[in-house]
């Protein structure tokens, strides 16, 4: 039996902006045995290691709420798509390792290419999913198998498409004859301002899929096509950066989440001046993706205030961000209108509901010793997750 003690913490759970200080916390083989004051640690296991905290502040495991992790991010992220599996399912590795190390402990996959892997053809996350389930090294996946598109909206070779509703759920079915968690709409299309299914279509899918115990999320980013996935009560909008006072009402009415990734825009702008890409340079296009920002923090307000649960996640790899890079949009966020606490709640437990994972980003006594340790207090300051001492 392995035994460390984390001693003289603060610990936050993520539910409010209250410190627990001082504390120490006892893991014995991999799961929280006690979380006491410190001075009241009771009888340690012999040849307990002991962890001298005092400093810095526990964190329950993130929750990656939108990841892509057979992908790399940078600014080249959509022909990446086209690399040959090995290289992909090597990115897989290195960002399972950058995620470990940023104290990030469940993910949520929400599209991988479809490819051959051992002797299956099927999103790589799938087999990545099973190859690190039970390691300690890498976080938990959830995956939702490959994007379900319109045809001709995604370039060649990265979505299964559907030519017409029928298609489309027998293409959903399909994700989850290959074993994904969940399924994936993308309900952006051809033209911006027009979705590509009709919200009757989209409840088509999601009565399929719930039959089967399932879910369903949707890729929306415009209004026409977060309006669309709402009033077809999909489980799940992804990204959202235009909501109305409508489609907010009616997310919350049907308890549809959001799950954020407002970062992917800030990293557009730092890649103004990091590369010489002619859509991120000038300052046409500088302004564009500024004003884009600013509306899906507007969004994001508008989800908050009208009491859509909300999970936060980076678009890593499907989107310009790095795997580790979490602490982005908790920050922005904060920026949208959140109490630093209340972000910190969508990247831990409320992305555990999400995920329907009732141990992600909660510390308790009995569960898993997730929890990573920060150099500040993230519940008014999101900066400190950057700043990550230590992973239990």
């Amino acid at each position: 039996m392995s035994a460390t003690l984390y001693r003289e913490a603060a610990l936050t759970d993520a539910r409010s902006d209250r410190l627990r200080v001082p504390v120490s916390v006892l893991v014995e083989d991999g799961r929280i045995s006690r979380i006491r004051p410190a001075g009241d640690e009771g009888e340690l296991p012999r040849d307990c290691e002991i962890v001298e905290a005092g400093g810095t502040t526990i964190v329950p495991g993130l929750v990656d709420g939108h990841n892509h992790v057979t992908l790399p991010g940078g600014s080249h992220w959509i022909a990446d798509g086209e690399r040959p599996t090995e290289w992909l399912l090597e990115a897989a590795e290195h960002n399972g390792e950058l995620l470990h190390r940023a104290g990030v402990r469940w993910i949520r996959d929400v599209g991988a290419v479809r490819r051959r892997d051992g002797d299956r053809e099927r999103a790589l996350s799938l087999g990545v999913r099973e190859r690190w389930r039970g390691r300690r090294d890498r976080p938990v996946i959830r995956a939702a198998g490959t994007w379900l598109t319109a045809s001709t909206t995604l370039p060649p070779g990265l979505a299964v498409e559907a030519g017409d509703a029928d298609a489309l759920v027998a293409a959903a079915l399909g994700q989850l004859d290959d074993g994904a968690d969940l399924v994936k709409l993308y309900l952006d299309g051809p033209d911006k301002d027009v979705a590509p299914w009709t919200p009757s279509e989209v409840r088509r899918v999601v009565d399929a899929v719930h039959a089967r115990g399932a879910t369903v999320t949707a890729h929306a980013t415009g209004l026409a096509n977060t309006a669309a996935a709402a009033a077809g009560r999909v489980d799940c909008i992804e990204h959202g950066f235009e909501l109305d006072a409508d489609v907010a009402a009616a997310m919350a009415a049907h308890g549809t989440r959001l799950v954020t990734t407002m970062a992917v825009l800030k990293s557009w702008l730092s890649f103004g001046t990091t590369t010489t890409l002619e859509r991120f340079t000038g300052e046409a296009n500088r302004t564009r993706i500024r004003d884009r920002l600013e509306r899906a923090k507007e969004s994001a307000r508008l989800a908050h205030a009208a009491g859509v649960r909300m999970a936060g996640g980076t678009d890593a790899g499907g989107g310009s961000v790095r795997a580790n890079h979490l602490p982005w949009e908790v920050e922005t966020l904060v920026e949208a209108g959140l109490q630093p606490w209340e972000a910190l709640a969508c990247v831990t437990w409320r992305g555990g509901e999400l995920l329907g994972e009732p141990d992600a980003g909660v510390l308790r006594e009995g569960g898993p010793a997730g929890f990573f340790l920060v150099h500040g207090d993230p519940t008014v300051d999101p900066s400190a997750l950057w700043r990550v001492w230590r992973v239990a």
